[in-house]
């Protein structure tokens, strides 16, 4: 970081140096990024409002995200026009969500109205499946980029899909499960316990252990849980993090961010 502040404060800007196109993607996911494009444009009016991306002497004492914001400038001079415009025009394509709702998968569900489009859903390996099948009631949440999703959404998992979402974890190499539901709200079961109380419990081929020692409860918002997933095929074992968010409510959104 301090090497990055060094940087910063000995320039007060940054030129910026044109790439070519990077290839477009062909998943329909990436419609909005392939508006994107860095592709060479024509110049712009000498009478264009456009800013150029840093005008102003950069501080010393910026903080490290910002910095890097500035040492990584955007590769063409309207880049973020650009983005911007496209995403003021997005339309949502047409889509259908007819894996999730065949005869086969409907079981998977929990919620009917809450299923994946065909088009951009967790595919699982049908081979490493219990059931043979590729299909479970996850999709992708991308940031930026359309090849590198940040985080999947799934929905809580059914007594019988508990193998599929541990080998969905397993296979995109999952660290970190952040649950924003209790296990039951009045009544009404919202996620069957995937994980074991105590000890381990063998799901498929996918071994969950989880110590009482590595349970934390920080407050009465949430808590804290070790997971060690043993693939027992391959003898690999790997730790990840469970952050249980327990007042979330089904219908609706928390009194207050403070515990997030």
């Amino acid at each position: 970081q301090e090497l990055c502040r060094q940087h910063m404060a000995a320039k007060s800007l940054f030129g910026r140096t044109e790439t070519p196109a990077a290839p477009a993607e062909t998943s329909r996911v990436s419609s909005v990024s392939s508006q994107f494009s860095d592709a060479p444009q024509p110049s712009p009016s000498s009478h264009s409002s456009t800013p150029s991306w840093c005008e102003e002497p950069v501080q010393s004492n910026m903080d490290i995200s910002t910095g890097h914001m500035i040492l990584a400038p955007p590769r063409s001079r309207d880049r973020l026009a650009k983005e911007w415009q496209a995403l003021c025009t997005y339309q949502a394509e047409p889509s259908v969500c007819s894996v999730a709702q065949s005869e086969a998968n409907l079981k998977k569900n929990r919620n009917p109205d809450y299923v994946p489009y065909d088009h951009v859903r967790i595919k699982l390996k049908a081979e490493s499946n219990p059931s043979r099948s590729d299909f479970i009631n996850a999709s992708p949440i991308i940031e930026h980029d359309p090849r590198m999703p940040a985080y999947i959404a799934t929905q809580g998992p059914l007594s019988h899909t508990i193998a599929d979402f541990w080998q969905m974890v397993w296979e995109h190499g999952c660290t970190v499960i952040v649950m924003l539901s209790p296990l039951a709200e009045d009544s009404v079961k919202q996620c069957d316990r995937y994980w074991p109380d105590e000890g381990s419990s063998l799901y498929h081929i996918y071994e969950a252990s989880v110590n009482l020692v590595s349970e934390h409860i920080w407050c009465e918002d949430f808590l804290v849980r070790s997971f060690y997933l043993k693939n027992v095929q391959s003898q690999e074992t790997r730790t990840l993090t469970q952050f249980h968010f327990l007042s979330w409510p089904a219908e609706g959104i928390p009194a207050t961010t403070r515990p997030l």
